[in-house]
């Protein structure tokens, strides 16, 4: 069976080793490309649009589980995403991906009789790909990525309540103290964390990465990697002709894109 594949390793004796190793399990396979890190990971993934990723979990900058959901938000709607493995020297990680549903993973170092299994596994996927039974709402593979994101996530105990939040500029800057409950949407924008109620925008210095812990996930849901919103101010949700999902919450006039990877929450409704 012929397929394409990117393999996504920080260590290049180890994405070496992988590779070779793949060569002799499955020789239809053609690695297009070997990158070091997430960023590249993401930029070649949506490039190249392989058919395989095999992504270590712990990469540089950018993680393996945060490349993913990059890949999933810049994915051509029209196609399937690309079948993921995960690749770890650490147990603990690759159970939890097992268990997030993703297709399969592979410890390092890579074990020839292991390797196989997993390419018979991700082959097996790709067949049924091309079976005429509709696809599954949300690919298969990739339907547990958000718990395995959750899971990575530190952990804070206490909910936020409030935010301080810079205002004015130069002489006349000041810090002011905004309730949680205030807030419709958080948004990042390059270095900044936009957050926005229903009569002003603020700035904050903060990643949504750690934002994220301190929500409750009941009141504030993510729709996209950078773009948190309030589910109750949901006011409309739409589907292109492309498939790409948008929503606008009461209170404020912009639209916010709803990545694939969370867009199964909003297909019952």
């Amino acid at each position: 069976m012929n397929a394409t594949a990117l393999i996504a390793e920080d260590e290049p004796l180890l994405a070496q080793a992988l590779q070779a190793e793949l060569a002799r399990a499955w020789p239809g396979l053609q690695v297009l490309a070997c990158v070091g890190d997430g960023a590249s990971a993401v930029e070649q993934a949506l490039a190249l649009r392989p058919q395989v990723l095999f992504f270590d979990i712990r990469m540089p900058a950018l993680s393996g589980l945060d490349a993913a959901a990059a890949i999933a938000d810049g994915w051509p709607p029209e196609q399937p995403l690309p079948v993921l493995v995960f690749v770890s020297a650490h147990d603990h990680f690759a159970i939890q991906a097992f268990e997030a549903q993703a297709l399969d993973y592979v410890l390092k170092p890579v074990q020839a009789d292991r390797l196989q299994r997993t390419v018979a596994r991700v082959q097996a996927a790709l067949r049924a790909r091309e079976a005429p039974a509709p696809a599954a709402p949300l690919d298969a593979d990739w339907a547990g990525l958000r718990a395995l994101l959750q899971a990575a996530a530190p952990r804070e105990p206490a909910r936020l309540r409030h935010l301080m939040v810079g205002v004015g500029a130069g002489g006349t800057a000041a810090v002011e103290r905004i309730a949680i409950d205030a807030v419709l949407a958080f948004d990042a924008a390059d270095k900044y964390l936009r957050v926005l109620t229903a009569g002003r925008e603020y700035l904050v210095r903060m990643p949504l990465k750690e934002l994220l812990p301190q929500l409750d996930p009941e009141v504030f849901w993510q729709i996209h990697r950078g773009t948190v919103v309030r589910a109750d101010a949901i006011h409309r949700v739409t589907r292109d002709e492309a498939g790409k999902w948008r929503l606008t919450l009461r209170g404020l006039s912009e639209a916010f894109g709803i990545s694939r990877l969370y867009a199964d929450r909003f297909r019952a409704m």
